[in-house]
């Protein structure tokens, strides 16, 4: 970690200005006490001087702050616990990601990180989680970076005035401390890397780790916590809204355009990943979009590329030319998992007040690395469910650490299991009570491969993708003659205006037909397999939604 903010009387750039906005609340309430200096609230201006004076990035052309992250450029999804205490444990998911950690493992770890902070200089972000007044969290950002302080107040949404700053009262306080160090043997950590969850305590701390999504997704796990609790369904998910009105949600893991397809110039922008849906509509989490622009197309993707350009965004791990600026999107010599987090705002067609009525049309988009799943198919809200439960996808290189170049096929949860702390099926049957009530046509969409699994076929066509989306969200799919698919059940339209009807039945992109079988009937073994985690507790009717192993005669015009 690039960082001089030990050093005692340096004199830095926005050292006059750090106690301004400070809150009452001080940082002496969570037991941090010699403490160097204090930065509170900082604008965008003042950090952007702080990180230039520290040396953690650079301006790159256009005005945008460029950092590496260092040796994650990832989400460690591996290494969050969760303490489990008495208030909470019979409530969490416990597995894969959410694993126990001990009341006094987490007490001994924060100790030494109350002793390893003293003496350094910390910067604090008072913001809120939540763009709905009545359900908004007041979450606390204190980090060793000034870049992550920026990152937070371009992600999470700001306090409206200097009196709200000085009075605010967090609910839950986010510790991001990169320079601190684990220790395995003795805390019980996976690595020294490690996110940990105190619900008692409302604290998370992140340790060894610099990458910004870190602190994104502790708050939203926090909220995937805390909301449903109370009947609220949160998501993860994009959102927009069309000129009738209408909302769409979009569910689908990183990688899967879920962000990209979000972005329609045709339509507003809600948010770009994170919602929640109470009984008034759909609310944003965030105040920012955290978009991936590996190898981003500019005439595809003009809104989030122009962004790469503007001041204000910070790039993590893009690469710049040292003496011109211009930036090498392409370029993935620190990883393909390149990230721009800039405001919401920056997106010219972003609806500004980030809450909107109830979902017209749910879109689940999985990334199909087998290349046997139709580009778009209609499911029924038991269907919808099985889907929204099993998660299907491909989890594509650098979107998590130790992934290779090769998508790895997965199940995540509610489409995104490493952030869901209940049950799936908790969340479940809040979406599918939301779906019936407010009468929600559902599809799944497959933004992978198609003529073959990967390293043999192709990605799908983003101008096919936009184009069934339009057609879906205009209304335009429900009047076309579809045809049902014979392992899953759902229904596949056999024609769309723009779409070769060749693309739409992808056994007729496959050149060998008995490979596209046995594919398919490869991937329906492993969602029957999957969901076997689910089946009890679930109701067997959406057991029954998922597919049937069979034998089948391959369709084609």
């Amino acid at each position: 970690m690039k960082s001089t903010s030990y050093v005692i009387d340096v004199q830095t750039p926005a050292l006059k200005q750090a106690q301004l906005v400070k809150s009452e609340y001080s940082l002496s309430r969570l037991g941090l006490r010699n403490l160097n200096n204090v930065y509170w609230n900082l604008p965008t201006e003042a950090l952007y001087e702080e990180i230039i004076f520290r040396g953690e990035g650079k301006i790159a052309y256009g005005g945008p702050i460029v950092v590496e992250t260092g040796e994650w450029t990832a989400r460690a999804a591996n290494d969050k616990f969760v303490v489990k205490e008495p208030e909470t444990e019979d409530h969490i998911w416990w597995g894969q990601y959410n694993r126990p950690y001990s009341q006094e493992k987490f007490n001994a770890m924060f100790d030494r990180v109350q002793g390893y902070l003293q003496g350094r200089d910390l910067f604090v972000r008072d913001c809120y989680a939540g763009a709905d007044p009545e359900y908004r969290l007041p979450v606390r950002i204190i980090s060793e970076l000034a870049w992550q302080s920026l990152f937070a107040r371009n992600m999470l949404i700001s306090a409206e005035t200097h009196d709200e700053l000085r009075k605010f009262i967090p609910e839950f306080t986010i510790l991001a401390v990169p320079g601190f160090r684990g220790m395995p043997e003795m805390d019980g950590t996976r690595s020294s890397t490690f996110i940990l969850l105190n619900f008692a305590r409302k604290m998370c701390i992140i340790g060894q780790s610099e990458y910004g999504g870190e602190i994104k997704k502790a708050v939203f796990t926090v909220l995937n916590y805390l909301l449903p609790r109370d009947g609220i369904l949160s998501m993860h998910c994009s959102a927009n809204v069309g000129d009738d009105g209408h909302t769409a949600l979009f569910f689908g893991l990183s990688g899967t355009g879920k962000t990209t397809l979000s972005a329609d110039p045709k339509r507003q922008l809600i948010g770009d990943d994170e919602h929640g849906w109470t009984d008034e509509g759909i609310f944003n989490f965030e105040g920012g979009c955290y978009a991936r622009v590996f190898a981003l197309p500019p005439p595809a993707e003009p809104q989030i590329f122009a962004c790469t350009r503007r001041y204000g965004t910070i790039l993590e791990n893009v690469i710049y030319d040292p003496v011109t600026r211009q930036l090498d999107l392409d370029d993935e010599s620190l990883t393909e998992n390149t990230r721009a987090a800039y405001p919401l705002h920056y997106i010219d067609n972003a609806y500004t007040e980030k809450t909107a009525g109830h979902p017209k049309n749910i879109i689940m988009l999985t990334c199909d690395a087998s290349g046997v799943m139709p580009p778009i198919a209609k499911l029924t809200p038991d269907q919808a469910m099985y889907h929204f439960i099993s998660g299907y996808t491909s989890k594509v290189s650098g979107t998590e650490i130790d992934l290779g170049k090769e998508p790895e096929i997965t199940f995540s949860a509610c489409f995104g299991a490493p952030f869901m702390v209940h049950h799936p099926y908790y969340y479940a049957e809040l979406l599918k009570n939301k779906i019936k009530k407010h009468d929600v046509n559902c599809w799944l969409v497959n933004t992978g491969w198609t003529g073959g699994p990967y390293g043999i076929g192709k990605r799908m066509s983003i101008h096919h993708t936009r184009t069934l989306l339009n057609a879906a969200l205009d209304g335009k799919l429900l009047d076309v003659e579809y045809r049902t698919d014979p392992l899953f059940g759902f229904a596949v339209p056999k024609y769309c205006e723009g779409v070769p009807e060749k693309v739409l039945n992808p056994a007729e992109t496959w050149g060998d037909k008995a490979a596209y079988k046995d594919k398919y009937l490869q991937l329906v073994a492993l969602f029957i397999e999957n969901f076997k985690k689910f089946a009890e507790g679930t109701p067997p009717e959406i057991v029954k939604a998922g597919p049937v192993k069979q034998d089948f005669d391959v369709h084609v015009s």
